[in-house]
């Protein structure tokens, strides 16, 4: 079982729980475990734990300095000293099964349902897998700190320190819990309160008196009720008594439902009776809204009680903790129940007065539009846009029916054990109405990603292996079952749910900064209004896009070859019926990017900051080790805690991807601001799933591939399962003129037969290989693609190039033959000669996004540089005093902005008036960016010294990489060519 030094840290209770934390450790139980293995006298093992100073054997393995095989040896010779003969463990096994305590289980869903954070600071180690030893389900926490992984151990202060600038608390708002006296000692100096755990019991005893609120028999979904939402007991009590009679006695319970963002919801326990109790919110309201009235059992008072229904409210639409075959029965039994409703004869249930008849849709959008002016704090440009857009294409027709008006997931109640629908609640929005507005509404969840505050979304997750029907399934399964034919304008309907959904959180926002909003999270809502205006505003363009491809084609606009001074000259690149790119004009600033693209660039920066700038070291020494050639666990972890916070496929262009069903719908110029941030890491595109040459074989998949292929090779590049190469290169011709390729591909009855050449990371699946199918065709028809399974017989790989000496493992560049090699013809992308227009098409993105993650390197080099010089003294004085060095930070400076500069008003042009249109500015920033970033680069590695150009820093290998990609996706040259080419031509 766990043992009992469980710690924790919470914040006071003499302040506001603004930035609460719980903290939990788990220390070794493996002595007993190894003693009993090998036979030795109690307490050998555990004296071997304990002695020998801060670098014995196992405080070096918790802090990761030592590998399993090297602590394993260190650790015998250790034993050896303490009892004679001492046969040595040969391998780490955890064969214990370590399962938490019930009652910390228990007491840490009732600290987190006051709304507290939570987190585990554990002294650990890595396990010969590579995975860290920690049994528990790390859902349960908000940060984890593992020694192993951190490099320092409880007590230092250090471990204490990261643990607290993680969760963004202070000490002193901090309650430790633990067995060990060291560890206490070490927390309570810095500040923080702390509890000994000798008696899991007693240690809840006292941890309940610091805190104020019980930690055991927990209600669930409900913590105590906040101060601004307090009712007087007293008066309640009495009516209690006055309704139940005599039977009802005992203390009276009131607690808070902590979800719900309009009308307070309570928990009452009256003796033996349970209530839930709902009512308006304090103070003043708008006109219309809460109306607890719309609900049944008025009591004649601005509150009603009815029966507590007990059973499940799911709150998390991805169900964690289900089956598959589960959450299959959960959402097909919530679909029945709104058909349901949806089917009810309004006649013969005598609700024909329940609402008014016709134009549902336009009065919903007239009275949000007039809630959302009524509680404006300040201006929202989806807002505007929608308020606009939306009275002009309401759907022609609709039908009448009951609709809920509030119809989701955590607003149904299931039976505890049974795939049924045991109660639906929120009833307040209900009336007569379009039946499609509810089922869009209960389909937000598939567009929401899982990290969205207010309502838990599906878009980060792969709804087919959790089991859960997709977007399409859904809404089809609910066309079936009413018999209706496919809803054309979707979008519409989902564009409205989420305008609505704005207005509302607005509502909530105006509220809260009076202290009049219901849920706990209420004012964290205001950053998200402009999320989910913006997601409106998408769906609004994704219906643009099908009233577009209705109309009859035109000529797309020819674009001038001059550079725009005045936005006014600039032609419009439509990317729908009503509205053009998402941004007409260039933004060169995070300030002006709209608030969803601000949230993924602060989130990529606080995951660079958490898990990506800290690893790099071990990540770097990996790459020179003899296991470099298989990939580094971490990075796997990684990239599933990117995926868990929708930081995952976000290279695909909107234009590529105008429904977003890839990735997250961001224009070229928002993705530009977020991939130069990657680029200061050499590992983070590959953990966001945005590295080359996935990045264009994936756009290539999309633009060019078939259904067959897409589901074959797309699916498992999306969801980072596999990776790609591309074969193009041939080192016997020139190839920066892609005509001059000589592999052949010849058409063998079924099968393409080919020779040629180039990847080697075992994860590398499929090849995209360009070779001549036609050597008679005009020059730019000679050439084809094939999709080239890298497991077909007839691929050799000859051996690892390197780049400055440097492999790239486990990636790396390899020198491959295709001898013979015969393929289906369904492996064809596109069709016979279209090789050349592929390559043209995927070289436009994948060349951008290089000069992107350009300015990351040179950023980041500056960055370093400064903090180098600023610490360094050399003939006495700051080297940042240096007039040479001066010079330099200024000299970098410039370049960087120019660069950026030019890279954003490409990817700006790629979006208006498209890839051709933008060319000139593409073939400039692929010269100017590598040149730029080498000059950067350089001066900082001298300002190093030595150090810059060692393992020890990023700064020789942003070097490296800059010199490659003035050759990689065309040689300086060709793109001089090119721009010579228009210059003349103006």
């Amino acid at each position: 079982s766990f043992r009992q030094d469980i710690f924790w840290m919470l914040p006071h209770l003499c302040t506001p729980f603004e930035r609460p934390m719980l903290v939990l450790d788990l220390s070794t139980f493996l002595s007993l475990e190894w003693e009993l293995r090998l036979g030795v006298p109690p307490g050998t093992i555990r004296q071997a734990f304990i002695s020998g100073g801060g670098d014995r054997p196992w405080m070096r393995y918790m802090r990761g300095e030592l590998r399993p095989a090297e602590f394993l040896q260190e650790f015998g010779q250790q034993c050896s000293g303490i009892v004679s003969p001492f046969h040595s463990l040969v391998s780490i096994r955890c064969t214990r099964n370590a399962v938490p305590l019930p009652v910390m289980m228990e007491a840490i869903k009732c600290i987190r349902a006051e709304g507290l954070k939570t987190a585990v600071l554990s002294n650990n180690f890595y396990l010969p897998s590579g995975e860290s030893f920690l049994p528990l389900d790390k859902k349960q926490f908000d940060v984890i700190i593992e020694s192993c992984r951190e490099g320092v151990c409880k007590p230092d202060p250090r471990i204490y320190k990261v643990c607290l600038e993680r969760l963004g608390v202070q000490a002193r708002e901090s309650i430790f819990l633990d067995d060990l006296g060291q560890n206490l000692k070490a927390a309570a100096q810095l500040g923080m309160k702390t509890v000994k755990v000798e008696d899991t019991n007693t240690a809840i005893e006292e941890l309940e008196t610091h805190l104020g609120f019980p930690l055991r028999s927990s209600v669930p979904y409900t913590s105590s009720v906040r101060p601004a939402m307090e009712i007087p007991k007293e008066p309640l009590q009495d009516y209690l008594e006055s309704i139940l009679g005599t039977h009802a006695k005992g203390s009276l319970v009131l607690r808070q439902f902590s979800h719900g963002q309009s009308n307070p919801t309570y928990y009452v326990k009256f003796g033996d009776h349970h209530f839930v109790l709902r009512k308006k919110p304090p103070g003043k309201l708008l006109p219309s809204a809460h109306a607890v009235e719309r609900e049944f059992s008025i009591i004649g008072t601005p509150f009603y009680l009815m029966e507590h229904c007990a059973g499940r409210i799911f709150k998390d639409p991805s169900l964690p903790g289900l089956e598959a075959r589960q959450r299959m029965e959960i959402y097909t039994a919530m679909n029945r129940v709104l058909c349901k409703i949806h089917s009810v004869d309004i006649q013969v249930a005598g609700l024909e007065d329940y609402g008014k008849h016709g134009n549902y849709i336009q009065r919903q959008v007239q009275t949000w539009s007039k809630q959302y002016r009524a509680t404006e704090t300040h201006s929202i440009p989806a807002m505007e846009r929608l308020i606009e857009w939306l009275p002009s294409h309401m759907p022609a027709s609709e039908r009448l029916s009951v609709v809920h008006g509030d119809f989701r997931l955590d607003n149904l109640i299931f039976h505890p054990e049974k795939p049924e629908v045991a109660a639906v609640l929120d009833w307040e929005l209900s009336t007569l109405g379009n039946p499609l507005s509810d089922l869009a509404y209960n389909c937000v969840a598939y567009y929401l990603p899982s990290h969205f505050s207010i309502l838990k979304g599906l878009r980060d997750h792969d709804v087919h292996q959790l089991g859960i029907p997709s977007a399409e399934a859904y809404v089809q399964l609910y066309c079936d079952q009413m018999d209706i034919p496919p809803i054309e304008n979707w979008n519409f309907y989902v564009a409205f749910s989420f305008f609505r959904i704005a207005a509302i959180l607005q509502g909530v926002y105006k509220r809260s900064l009076t202290g009049q909003a219901s849920s706990a999270t209420a004012e964290s809502t205001g950053k998200q209004v402009e999320l989910i205006a913006d997601l409106a505003w998408d769906f609004a363009t994704k219906e643009g896009f099908r009233v577009f491809k209705e109309l009859p084609t035109s000529t797309p606009p020819a674009r001038p070859f001059s550079t725009w001074a005045d936005p006014r000259q600039l032609p419009k690149r439509h990317y729908s019926g009503v509205a053009s790119t998402p941004s007409s004009q260039l933004i060169v600033s995070l300030d002006g990017l709209p608030s969803r693209v601000q949230q993924l660039h602060h989130k990529l920066k606080r995951f660079l900051d958490a898990h990506i700038y800290p690893a790099e070291q071990l990540l770097r020494n990996y790459q020179v080790s003899p296991e470099r050639w298989t990939p580094h666990p971490l990075l796997e972890e990684l990239k599933e805690k990117a995926k868990a916070e929708g930081l995952w496929n976000l290279f695909l262009p909107l234009e590529s991807d105008p429904e977003m069903r890839y990735g997250a719908g961001l224009s070229n110029m928002e993705y530009a601001h977020l991939c130069a941030l990657m680029g200061t890491s050499l590992y983070a595109p590959e953990v966001f799933n945005c590295s080359a040459p996935d990045t264009g074989n994936m756009e290539v998949l999309i633009r060019y591939g078939t259904e067959a292929q897409k589901a074959h090779w797309l699916k498992p590049l999306l969801d980072g399962k596999i990776r790609s190469c591309f074969a193009m290169t041939e080192p016997q011709v020139a190839s920066s003129d892609a005509t001059n390729i000589e592999a052949s591909i010849v058409e063998e009855q079924d099968a393409y037969v080919r020779s040629a050449i180039s990847a080697l990371d075992p994860r590398c699946k499929l090849c995209v290989f360009m070779g001549k199918t036609d050597p008679t065709a005009p020059r730019h028809k000679q050439q084809s693609m094939l999709l080239v399974p890298m497991d077909t017989p007839g691929i050799t790989v000859i051996r690892p190039l390197t780049v400055f000496g440097v492999d790239d493992a486990p990636a790396g560049h390899g020198e491959i033959t295709f001898e013979n090699v015969r393929i289906p013809k369904e492996n064809l992308l596109l069709g016979p000669g279209r090789g050349f227009e592929i390559a043209q098409g995927r070289l436009g993105p994948g060349r951008i996004h290089h000069c992107m993650r350009l300015v990351g390197f040179a950023e980041r080099a500056l960055a370093l540089m400064k903090e180098r010089v600023s610490s360094r003294v050399a003939f006495g004085k700051p080297l940042a005093e240096q007039g040479t060095i001066r010079a330099g930070v200024a000299e970098s400076r410039i370049e960087i902005e120019q660069a950026r500069l030019l890279v954003l008003k490409a990817a700006h042009l790629m979006d208006t008036v498209g890839n051709k249109g933008a060319a000139l500015e593409i073939a400039m920033i692929k010269v100017v960016a590598p040149n730029m970033a080498l000059r950067v680069i350089d001066r900082a590695i001298q300002a190093f010294g030595a150090a810059g150009l060692s393992n020890d820093q990023p700064l020789a290998l942003f070097f490296a990489w800059a010199r490659a990609l003035r050759l990689a996706d065309g040689p300086d040259e060709v793109h001089r060519e090119a721009i010579t080419k228009m210059e003349l031509k103006r």
